[in-house]
Parts: structure tokens; sequence; C-alpha cells
């Protein structure tokens, strides 16, 4: 499994609802030997929606990363994929990743990702929050 960093989320004294920001870099061939990085990532996605909303959380949005508009500080803007992911609290999301299911399909996200950063942010918006 991944090295998801659970103590810090349930360490957190932000009991709200969290937004993560997920990027991901594929690899050229997954490891699993079953096409490229991309379609093992795409396998996982496919399942990983479900889970997330099983959960009450919401993909908010998917994009395919570009050049970078801003780079002050040296910083690894190299991605292939960004997401934004809602989720009611970071509990919903400890429960997410640690699940049975969701752990069978995470292996096709290992087998795809050269790399990958999920950063969790304390949620301020301006509108009320997605409903399932």
């Amino acid at each position: 499994m991944s090295r998801f960093e659970l103590e810090a989320l349930r360490a957190s004294t932000d009991r709200g609802p969290v937004t993560m920001l997920n990027l991901v870099k594929y690899r050229e061939v997954s490891t699993d030997g079953n096409g490229s990085g991309r379609d093992a990532y795409e396998r996982y996605a496919s399942k990983a929606r479900g889970y997330v909303e099983r959960v009450g959380g919401k993909v908010l949005w998917v994009g395919v990363m570009a050049e970078a508009a801003l780079d002050e500080g040296d910083n690894d803007t190299d991605w292939d994929w960004g997401l934004l992911v809602w989720y009611p609290s970071r509990q919903a999301f400890i429960d997410m990743v640690t699940s049975e299911d969701y752990l069978a399909a995470n292996e096709h996200r290992e087998a795809g990702c050269a790399k990958r950063l999920i950063l969790a942010s304390q949620t301020l918006l301006l509108e009320p929050p997605p409903t399932s």
C-alpha cells in the first residue's frame, strides 16, 4: 500500500471537510505489465470515484496538467494529471483508503504512477459544500 500519512491526518485539529489536491505522474509502462502507466491509472480511477462517493465525497475537478504558469522556488512541476476531491472529513478519507475494496483497486494506481502527491487542505468554501 502507498504510504498515506494517516497519523498526520488523524492528528489534525481540523474536523471539518477536507479538499485533497491530487497530482499524478504516470509511468511509461505499468509495473504490472498490463499497458501504459496511464492505462493502469485509468483502471484505478474507474473504481475510485465510487469509493469516494461511498464515503460522502465528490470529485470537484479533474485536469490534464500543462505548463507551469509560475514556478518560484525550484518546485516539482512535472505532473500529468490533477484532481480536486472533496471529503466530508479527514476520517472519511481514511475510511476510504483503508477499505479492502480500495486497497485492491489501489494496486492499479501504484502500478501506473511514477510519482503522486496528495495534499490535504482545510476547506474554506464560498458556496455550500457539494452534495452526493
